[in-house]
C-alpha cells in the first residue's frame, strides 16, 4: 500500500474503505464478511474507512469490528454531521455523542459536512455556530480533522472552499465527471490552498465497469496492455498527485486484495499517451449514448436566472447512461435540494447561455426537454417537500 499526507502530515492510504453499503443477509448487514473484507484491507494497509450518520448500521458495524479485532489504533475513521438535521445549536452534541457511541471510540479523526449544498447551507450552520461547535471539538480532540463532502458545481465549490478553513475535502471524480461536478477545476482549486482530496464515485457507481458501451469494451480489449476497466478508472485517479484518497465501497475479499495491489503499484503521471487516447475513445463510446453534447465546460454560466445548466445537463445524461434512479438523485442534489431552485423553470429563454457555448448546444430548447424528461411526478412532490429538509 502506498500513501500521501493529510494536512497536518498524517499517512492516508491511497484505498479508503468505502463503507456505505455492505452485502445484507436476511436484511440485515452479514458481520462475518465484512469483518473479513475490513480485516484483510488492514492487513494490506488501508487505514481510511468512510462512514456517515445516516449509512444504515455503518458505524455501529465498523465500531464493533474495531474494537473486536483491537485496531482502532491503526485505522483512521472518517464519519459525517447530517447537516440537513440540525435544527437548532444544542443538535450537533446531540448527532455527534450518537456516532462516537455508535463507533466506540472517543474521537473522530475526519469529520465532514455532509453533502454541503452551497453556500448559504454553510451560512446558516454558521448562524447556529457550527464553527465554534467545531474549534470547541478540535480543542477537546475529539475531532482531528474538519472537512466538507460534495456533490454541485465547480464554481460553487470554490466557493466552499474559501468560506472555511478546511482540513480537507471529499468530491465525486473520475474519467467521465472530469469537467462536471467539481471536477478537474475544483480538485486543483483544492490543491492550490493545500487542502487534501478525498474522491468518491471512482467508478461513477459501477457505470465504469458495468453495462458499458460495445465501444468502450472494445477500445479497452484492443490496448496492448491489458486492464479491467476498474483498474483504469482507478490508475486514471490515483496517477494525480492531487488525489490524496480514492474511497472504494468494496464487497468481496477478492475485490479487496485487486483494489490493494493497484495501490501498491500505480505511479505519479504514469499514464501513456496511448493511454489517454484509450480514455478519450471510452468517454466518446460513453458520451454518444448520451442526450446532449456538454462537456461541462461551464462557459454558459452564470445564468442570469440562476439555472445550473451543467449540472441539469449531466443529470440528463445520466438518465441515459445510468439509468433513473441515479439520474433523480443527481438532478434533484443540483436543482432543489438548494436554498434557491436551480431547474430549468428559472429560465427566461434569454438566450445569453447559447452565445457563449462551444459546443453550439440548442441549451433553450434542451432545458426544456430535461425538464420534460427529469421533473416527473416522484420530482414534484420530492421537491416540495425541498424547503423543509434545507431549513433542517
Amino acid at each position: 500500500m502506498q500513501y500521501r499526507k493529510d494536512k497536518h502530515g498524517n499517512d492516508v492510504s491511497l484505498l479508503g474503505f468505502g463503507c456505505m453499503r455492505f452485502t445484507s443477509k436476511a436484511g440485515k448487514i452479514d458481520f462475518d464478511k465484512a469483518e473479513s473484507e475490513i480485516m484483510r484491507s488492514i492487513e494490506l494497509g488501508v487505514n481510511y474507512f468512510d462512514t456517515a450518520y445516516v449509512y444504515s448500521g455503518s458505524e455501529a458495524l465498523i465500531g464493533e469490528i474495531f474494537e473486536k479485532n483491537g485496531v482502532r489504533d491503526k485505522v483512521r475513521i472518517a464519519t459525517k454531521l447530517p447537516h440537513y438535521l440540525i435544527k437548532n445549536s444544542t443538535d450537533p452534541d446531540k448527532y455527534f455523542d450518537e456516532e462516537l457511541r455508535r463507533l466506540r471510540t472517543d474521537h473522530v479523526n475526519y469529520y465532514l459536512m455532509h453533502m454541503l449544498t452551497d453556500i448559504k447551507t454553510w451560512n446558516r450552520l454558521c448562524d447556529l455556530g457550527v464553527k465554534d461547535w467545531l474549534e470547541e471539538k478540535k480543542k477537546s480532540g475529539q475531532i482531528e480533522q474538519i472537512g466538507f463532502s460534495y456533490h454541485g458545481n465547480s464554481d460553487m465549490f470554490i466557493e466552499l472552499l474559501d468560506a472555511y478553513d478546511w482540513d480537507f475535502c471529499q468530491i465525486q471524480y473520475n474519467y467521465l465527471d472530469e469537467n462536471s461536478q467539481a471536477g478537474r477545476t475544483g480538485l486543483n482549486a483544492a490543491a492550490e490552498r493545500g487542502i487534501p482530496v478525498v474522491i468518491m464515485e471512482p467508478l461513477r457507481g459501477g457505470r465504469l465497469v458495468n453495462n458499458l458501451p460495445k465501444q468502450a469494451k472494445a477500445a479497452f480489449d484492443k490496448h496492448p496492455v491489458k486492464r479491467s476497466p476498474a483498474e483504469w478508472a482507478l490508475r486514471w485517479l490515483w496517477e494525480q498527485p492531487e488525489v490524496t484518497c480514492v474511497l472504494s465501497g468494496m464487497n468481496s475479499i477478492e475485490m479487496v486484495e485487486e483494489n490493494c495491489r493497484i495501490a501498491s503499484e500505480v505511479k505519479e503521471h504514469e499514464l501513456t499517451e496511448k493511454d489517454r487516447e484509450l480514455y478519450s475513445a471510452v468517454i466518446k463510446a460513453i458520451e454518444s449514448k448520451m442526450k446532449v453534447g456538454c462537456t461541462g465546460c461551464r462557459y454558459c454560466v452564470p445564468c442570469p436566472k440562476n439555472v445550473d445548466i451543467p449540472g441539469v445537463f449531466a443529470a440528463y445524461n445520466r438518465r441515459a447512461s445510468d439509468g433513473y434512479i441515479n439520474s433523480f438523485r443527481e438532478y434533484y442534489m443540483c436543482t432543489a435540494l438548494r436554498k434557491d431552485y436551480t431547474g430549468p423553470a428559472n429560465c427566461v429563454q434569454c438566450g445569453l447561455c447559447e452565445k457563449h457555448c462551444p459546443q453550439h448546444i440548442e441549451i433553450r430548447k434542451e432545458l426544456k426537454n430535461a425538464r420534460r424528461a427529469l421533473e416527473d411526478p416522484a420530482y414534484l412532490v420530492a421537491k416540495k417537500f425541498a424547503p423543509i429538509f434545507m431549513k433542517y
